[in-house]
């Protein structure tokens, strides 16, 4: 895949500041998960994602289901500035009216494919999609970015046993493993998880990547496109907080609002090397 790593480098540092800016001014929000996956945003937006912005319900797009729902601020950004809707809107998260809720709502946000935050839901969904796209023979792919942490609820391995038995291989997971969830360590709340032996138990084709290499995240996605007769999972090893010194892998940062102070620094730092 021919990819200007250059380019999505500086999108993804837009994003990890447009993250911190709509957590400061809605004084709420999910800062550390956003900036965990926005590397993965950054990429799939820039170059993956067969999309049209000005057509958000073109049959023949690929979907992307955020089902971390709270890390939605890394994909709000990414849609504006991809252009489904003024970035002007941005500053608008969480407010009473606005298109941008707290966590993805389909109907109320163009670009989003599906309303979640119900932790868990996303992949099951994505079988779904992903058997419409079979069906209908429009050949979207599906992609779903899960937490590890998500990986505890059992109707995530229903979903994933019913995508190998189809041999859906348009549904791609990206598993955001960044070790943490809302109340602490993944292996402490839920116990060890071995998350590829388990997907490739389930009959998944599976990789492991530094979810923060770009280039690592595109030929992930392209090798995945190649299974064409089983669904793949993408392990992403990821740090929480990503990008903004103080935040990275402390996990009071999961749900937080930066002071006037900590905003600042934020900003200082992401505007060192953003365009």
């Amino acid at each position: 895949m021919d990819i200007d790593t250059g380019r999505i480098a500086d999108f993804a540092r837009r994003i990890r500041k447009d993250i911190v800016e709509m957590v400061y001014l809605a004084k709420d929000g999910h800062p550390g998960p956003a900036l965990s996956i926005t590397d993965i945003v950054a990429t799939l937006y820039d170059s993956v994602l067969r999309i049209d912005p000005g057509n958000p319900r073109w049959d023949g797009r690929d979907r992307l289901i955020l089902s971390k729902g709270h890390s939605c601020t890394a994909v709000y950004s990414a849609l504006a500035r991809k252009g489904y809707f003024s970035p002007s809107i941005l500053p608008e998260l969480r407010a009473l009216g606005s298109i941008l809720q707290g966590h993805p709502v389909m109907d109320k946000t163009p670009g989003i494919d599906m309303t979640s935050g119900s932790l868990g839901n996303g992949l099951s969904i994505g079988v779904g999609m992903a058997l419409a796209s079979a069906y209908t023979k429009k050949g979207f792919d599906v992609f779903v970015i899960t937490g590890d942490g998500e990986l505890q609820e059992g109707i995530v391995w229903e979903g994933a046993l019913s995508a190998a038995k189809y041999r859906l291989g348009r549904l791609i997971v990206f598993v955001d493993r960044n070790g943490w969830q809302s109340g602490s360590t993944c292996d402490e709340v839920g116990g060890r998880c071995p998350i590829l032996p388990r997907f490739e138990a389930f009959g998944w084709h599976c990789q492991e990547i530094d979810g923060h290499d770009i280039r690592a995240i595109a030929s992930a996605v392209e090798a995945a496109r190649k299974e064409t007769g089983r669904p793949s999972a993408i392990i992403a090893d990821t740090v929480k907080g990503k990008g903004v010194p103080f935040m990275e892998n402390d996990n009071s940062w999961h749900k937080r609002v930066p002071t006037k102070e900590q905003y600042e620094e934020a900003m200082s730092v992401l505007s060192e090397r953003a365009t």
